[in-house]
């Protein structure tokens, strides 16, 4: 790929690593997985405003 045809590009380009897969159905941070969850239980998400 020339620079030409990258700088017209609308869409960047990434690269995936697939070594990362192996944290798919691992939880990394239980402590605050089970706070955000408590907080959600008890304050629920944010009401979006609608456009249009």
């Amino acid at each position: 790929m020339n620079t030409k045809e990258f700088n017209t590009r609308k869409k960047p380009i990434v690269l995936i690593d697939k070594s990362l897969d192996f944290f798919n159905d691992k939880v990394l941070f239980p402590k605050k997985v089970e706070k955000a969850n408590k907080m959600l239980k008890k304050i629920g998400l944010p009401k979006m405003k609608k456009t249009q």
